[in-house]
């Protein structure tokens, strides 16, 4: 049965006091995105299995040099893809952002190397510790090897479906990080940031205006050409509540509204002899 969006519905707070209302990525939403990964992992070792088998021939010393390389790439895909995606700016391998979804930590804060190598380090020994077990027992007869795949199986069909039974659909990564994989909205942003017109309905006050500086508007300005959804939406919003905007509306028009109003107010100033370093600094 699919989950419904109201039951995955989460009160997420960040650091700046405001509430997002997150939705979780769905159990089959996660599965999809980590089947995308694996397909990537595994055609990245084909390839590179192709290169070893074309550029190495009848050479024993360079067939178990290759062998060690191959091992070493393969635990480095298993743990470093994942771990060198999410710890980039969208917080989400391809598999993810595929789906629509990216890694936040659950008490509202940014989201820190130390959890994501350690929601990662965790599925080494939810997927590929048993993974490699079963794969060993393949083509393999005895006993014992019949017990060690059903050992492996077992192993990974208790880390498999553990999400299943949390209200949180949290993997055993997730638990120990402090992790959740939340869904995101897919958004366009034009790379002029200035460029775009700004739409008549947004009007600001002096009094608006002056609530930011110079530095805030570098910073807005980093937001707004970095593309992250999550980043647009908590800076909108901590924005408005500062100001005092009480329409929602598109947290993405909003910015480059008040981006573009609060830089030709600034630069407005300057004509005068008037700056504005930060919003510490009086007007």
């Amino acid at each position: 049965m699919a989950d419904k969006p109201r039951g995955l519905a989460r009160e997420f707070v960040t650091s700046e006091g405001i509430d997002l209302r997150l939705t979780l990525g769905s159990a089959g939403e996660r599965s999809s995105a980590f089947i995308i990964d694996v397909a990537i992992i595994i055609a990245c070792m084909t390839v590179l299995q192709i290169v070893a088998n074309i550029t190495l021939r009848d050479d024993e010393t360079g067939n178990q040099a290759m062998l060690v390389i191959l091992l070493l790439i393969q635990f480095f895909l298993s743990m470093g893809y994942f771990t060198a995606f999410e710890l980039g700016m969208r917080a989400a391998t391809p598999g993810k952002r595929a789906m629509r979804l990216r890694v936040v930590a659950r008490d509202g804060g940014r989201l820190t190397g130390e959890a994501v190598v350690a929601r990662n380090a965790i599925r080494q020994i939810e997927v590929w510790v048993p993974l490699a077990y079963l794969m060993s027992t393949l083509g393999s007869s005895g006993s014992g090897q019949t017990w060690t795949g059903i050992a492996a199986l077992v192993w990974l069909g208790i880390f498999a479906f553990f999400a299943l039974f949390n209200r949180d659909r949290l993997r055993v990564g997730d638990l120990i990080a402090g992790t959740w994989v939340v869904r995101t909205p897919r958004r366009s942003l034009s790379a002029a940031v200035a460029a775009s017109p700004r739409a008549p309905n947004f009007v600001f006050t002096e009094a608006q205006l002056d609530a930011y500086g110079e530095f805030e508007l570098q910073k807005l300005e980093e937001v707004l050409r970095r593309e992250d959804d999550l980043s647009l939406i908590v800076v909108a919003r901590a924005i408005r509540k500062r100001i005092g905007w009480t329409d929602e509306g598109d947290d993405l028009e909003f910015l480059r509204a008040y981006y573009q109003a609060l830089c030709q107010r600034l630069e407005r100033n300057m004509l005068f002899g008037k700056r504005r370093a930060d919003k510490y600094q009086k007007a």
